[in-house]
């Protein structure tokens, strides 16, 4: 393993002694030698250079870092420092793309005839070799420059996320489904079962009166305008009271003051004020 020499700094204090300035602190203690046993794998350093996206980027970006007139490019200048880049770049390992090794020789090419005497042509103007160059880096500025506003604008996923609501349409009237009189009958059904659990004899009963129930109905729904169908059934009254009760809801309907809805097929019935 070869040895390598490090050059370490030092400084001057106000007697005009000079003393090793320490490269490194370990542990407080300052360290001025490297030690032999010492081994620093050659990959242990990497450096992470800014990227570009080919040979005129790179031409571009050295342009521009330097504030050079793009249609003045001192190209003796120009290639020395593309030179040293392509140069810096394979010591460090870097697999280079075989266009920058091209640009490289094209700017060679350019150096080349900017050294030699160029024949003058029939109208009496110099051909600089320059020109293709510039005449590239000019489409390729304002290529870059407008994917980079296009970059810019919004974009969805990146800057704004899309989403969706559901919003019913208020203006679609949806009338709910006929109650079938089979299914009224089925409800009845139902409340005279649960009436029977209460049945017993009765030695005198009070009249029950259509009428009368039917007023009962109406003012059950001046309270709560929209009713189960079984809630307005009392099983304690006995059939005789389910009876009545029926009776009086089928007459209200005739009547058209109260309606019978059911939201679905084989649903619950409800018994509503018509206003409601």
């Amino acid at each position: 393993m070869e040895s390598k020499k490090y050059q370490t700094t030092v400084t001057a204090d106000r007697e005009g002694d000079q003393e090793e300035m320490p490269f490194a602190l370990v542990q407080g203690q300052p360290i001025t030698e490297v030690p032999h046993d010492l081994y620093i794998p050659p990959d242990a350093l990497e450096v992470i250079l800014d990227a570009f996206e080919g040979p005129l980027d790179l031409l571009l970006y050295l342009i521009r870092r330097q504030n050079l007139d793009i249609l003045d490019i001192p190209i003796n200048e120009i290639t020395r420092q593309y030179v040293e880049y392509i140069e810096m770049l394979q010591e460090m390992q870097f697999e280079l793309a075989a266009e920058y090794l091209v640009m490289a020789a094209i700017l060679a090419e350019i150096k080349s005839r900017m050294l030699l005497p160029r024949p003058a042509v029939e109208d009496g103007e110099d051909t600089d070799p320059r020109a293709e160059l510039v005449r590239r880096l000019q489409e390729y500025e304002r290529f870059k420059q407008a994917a980079e506003d296009l970059d810019e604008l919004p974009m969805v996923g990146r800057d704004f996320a899309l989403t969706e609501a559901f919003v019913e349409n208020k203006s679609v009237v949806r009338l709910p489904p006929k109650v079938e009189l089979r299914e009224i009958l089925t409800a009845l059904k139902d409340v005279m079962s649960r009436a029977e659990l209460f049945s017993s004899h009765q030695i005198a009963g009070e009249p029950l009166s259509v009428r009368e129930r039917m007023s009962r109905i109406m003012n059950a729904l001046r309270d709560n305008p929209y009713m189960e169908f079984h809630r307005l059934f009392d099983p304690e009254e006995g059939r005789a009271g389910v009876v009545v009760s029926f009776l009086a809801l089928m007459e209200l309907t005739r009547e058209q003051l109260i309606d019978l809805v059911q939201h679905e097929p084989f649903g619950q019935i409800y018994v509503k004020s018509p206003e409601s």
